[in-house]
């Protein structure tokens, strides 16, 4: 049987001057958000959205109409059931992906919207691929010490979380739900874009194992490149707003990353600060 970590000394304190000194240059992450925009490692993750058009209307949710540049339209699937407000406007020049898996209904997915000089990703999940890129690769230093990356979570009942987190040597997890920001007013990324009852229970949840004496965290995970900040909508959703503040309250950090969408990858830039 392989020695526990305390059989194994990692636990001990040093006993050398030259110990202490290996100690002290190896700092405990820092766990307060940036004040400012900070650049992290680009890491990407690929993206192939090679069908252009023009957004004809988004509808029940799950559907959209776009015309190609040759004429012809087509039904694609819309990965995202938020409001997207601010992007779904007739005309928009918007980009798909395309799969032939058989058990699909629709082979077109609507991935991004123009918004003035950028692309602005649409696709939830892409937000939780960027996540995991960055989880695994310790590219944020607060989360760096943790080697194991555990994505879809069931953490209570009926509830999960995007990632639990685990590191040697640590007893208790942390853990992470993401969430993907489009919405932007000026240079501000704002979150939700309509009202959101599961955003709520995400933070009730992030709240409870917090309290448990697990690290917890939300991520923002901002998929357009012209924000420098991210804040609560409080205009659009008072209650999830108060809930944030609450739960930051009650020690759930909150962390936001900023990326920058093109038609062949999304581009994990920056550490933003989150102003609440």
């Amino acid at each position: 049987m392989a020695p526990s970590s305390e059989e194994a000394g990692l636990h001990k304190r040093p006993h050398s001057r030259q110990a202490s000194r290996v100690m002290v240059a190896s700092p405990q992450p820092d766990l307060r958000p940036p004040r400012r925009p900070r650049a992290l490692p680009r890491l990407a993750v690929a993206l192939e959205a090679g069908v252009r058009g023009r957004l004809l209307r988004r509808y029940k949710r799950f559907f959209a109409d776009i015309e190609r540049d040759d004429g012809t339209r087509l039904t694609v699937h819309c990965p995202n059931p938020g409001s997207m407000k601010g992007l779904i406007r007739a005309g928009a020049a918007v980009r798909c992906s395309t799969s032939d898996a058989p058990h699909r209904k629709l082979r077109h997915t609507l991935e991004m919207v123009r918004s003035g000089r950028i692309w602005v990703g649409l696709h939830t999940l892409r937000a939780n691929r960027i996540a995991a890129r960055l989880l695994e690769a310790g590219a944020l230093p607060a989360f760096r010490e943790y080697s194991h990356v555990r994505p879809e979570v069931a953490t209570g009942e009926r509830t999960r979380l995007d990632f639990e987190l685990r590191a040697d040597g640590v007893s208790k997890p942390a853990y992470i739900e993401v969430k993907s920001v489009t919405l932007a007013e000026g240079a501000r990324a704002r979150f939700p874009d309509s009202i959101t009852l599961r955003g709520r229970k995400h933070l009730e949840e992030l709240t409870r194992l917090r309290r448990k004496g697990s690290r917890a965290a939300l991520l923002f995970v901002v998929q357009r490149a012209d924000c420098h900040s991210v804040e609560p909508a409080d205009d659009i959703d008072p209650a999830y707003g108060k809930a944030l503040r609450a739960a930051v309250a009650a020690g759930v950090e909150v962390w936001a990353v900023g990326t920058r969408v093109t038609a062949r990858q999304i581009v994990l830039e920056r550490a933003l600060p989150v102003r609440l």
